[in-house]
């Protein structure tokens, strides 16, 4: 699937700037990037939308490296039942979020192909049987997420720098705490038994202390760059 820029305009295309006309004439030679993200508490010190955003961001860099993509508005709301211990977490669960990617991907046949990035990792079993099932339906799409350690995988130092690159008045620096720096894969028993809070009381796995925006820049470049590879090992090569 060998895409070219689908305009000699500048970019980067979001289809929320675009009318139906405009992505008529792109769609066809585009791929349609949708950012997954989650509304779930991440902590004392950051707010509820960091999923989002981040994904949301590494949708919008690829699309600025590749004109062939357009960046569709974010879904902020995945599956986030571990975080119900903590108001104002937001889940439609793991059914409804199958249901709602198999329907979304279909809705979006007039895109060469969508890629999928998602910045939360409850999202991660339904999302594979989603695209599971949709690759099987002959639909070209593509899942990613970034990485992280398993000792900071949650509102610790890594995500507290990607905020505070991406939305620094958002993160409240004065009320960040350590919080179980434990690895997942220990904590996932008694996490799935008992949600997040079984295991973190403030809700926090990992440390955020020695976080900044410096770090953060430098996550966001490295998450890009592993995304990009994966883009154009799944599209093919960009001219």
């Amino acid at each position: 699937m060998a895409l070219e820029p689908v305009s000699s305009e500048p970019g980067p295309w979001r289809l929320a700037g675009l009318t139906w006309p405009q992505a008529a004439r792109l769609a066809p030679y585009s791929v349609l990037a949708v950012p997954l993200g989650a509304t779930e508490q991440h902590g004392p010190h950051l707010p509820f939308t960091v999923d989002t955003e981040v994904a949301d961001a590494l949708c919008g860099r690829l699309a600025a490296a590749r004109g062939s993509v357009v960046v569709a508005p974010a879904l902020p709301y995945g599956s986030s039942g571990e975080h119900a211990g903590f108001p104002g977490t937001l889940s439609i669960g793991q059914r409804a979020l199958e249901l709602l990617l198999l329907e979304l991907v279909r809705s979006a046949d007039d895109f060469a192909g969508v890629v999928l990035v998602c910045g939360h990792g409850g999202n991660a079993v339904p999302l594979h049987r989603a695209v599971t099932r949709l690759r099987a339906e002959g639909r070209r799409v593509l899942a990613w997420s970034p990485s992280g350690p398993s000792d900071d995988s949650h509102a610790g130092r890594t995500e507290t720098s990607a905020m505070l690159a991406l939305r620094p008045d958002a993160v409240r620096t004065g009320l960040a705490e350590r919080g179980n720096t434990t690895g997942l894969a220990q904590l996932l028993p008694a996490l799935r038994a008992g949600g997040l809070a079984a295991v973190t009381p403030n809700g926090v796995l990992g440390d955020p202390a020695g976080a900044d925006a410096d770090e953060g820049r430098r996550l966001l470049d490295d998450w890009t760059a592993a995304l990009l590879a994966a883009y154009d090992g799944w599209a093919g090569p960009v001219r």
